[in-house]
């Protein structure tokens, strides 16, 4: 799997990856409860709650539960959605003085493969970006492995 990760000085995160799986089968994964609860959020972390309203406008609410059994809700309401190759949401955390922040997942074909660029912005400082950071790329790590389980599944 090829990696990029990059933490601006405008206090945006971009990171891109190659997944070896259809454009159709990456976007399906992003835009399904079912199957956002088997990869969102970092590792070792469970998914305890998703619910998606996946239309522009539609809202979505998920929790994410620490391996010490700690809850950390996040929601959001889709912006656009471009299948299969885009879609922006808005992401805040639950939490006293969360900032809304806006992630763009953009999804192109290459063969049998998919580059997926991730972005979101605008972060209050960089070590709130870069624990973003650290935990979307262990998100990423999980969502690779759960396209290439479910490539495998389907033959």
């Amino acid at each position: 799997m090829n990696r990029t990760t990059t933490a601006t000085q405008d206090l945006a995160l971009s990171i891109t990856r190659v997944f070896e799986a259809p454009c159709s089968l990456v976007f399906r994964v992003w835009s399904t409860p079912e199957h956002l609860a088997r990869w969102w959020g970092p590792k070792d972390f469970s998914v305890p709650s998703v619910k998606t309203d996946f239309r522009e406008g539609g809202a979505w609410r998920t929790c994410i539960r620490s391996p010490e059994g700690q809850d950390y809700w996040a929601n959001g309401v889709y912006r656009e959605i471009s299948e299969p190759h885009r879609i922006v949401f808005t992401f805040t955390w639950e939490e006293e003085n969360a900032m809304e922040t806006v992630v763009t997942v953009t999804l192109e074909e290459m063969g049998e493969k998919t580059r997926l660029t991730f972005h979101q912005t605008p972060f209050p400082t960089p070590e709130s970006r870069d624990s973003h950071m650290e935990g979307w790329e262990e998100c990423m790590d999980r969502l690779g492995a759960y396209v290439t389980a479910q490539k495998e599944e389907m033959g």
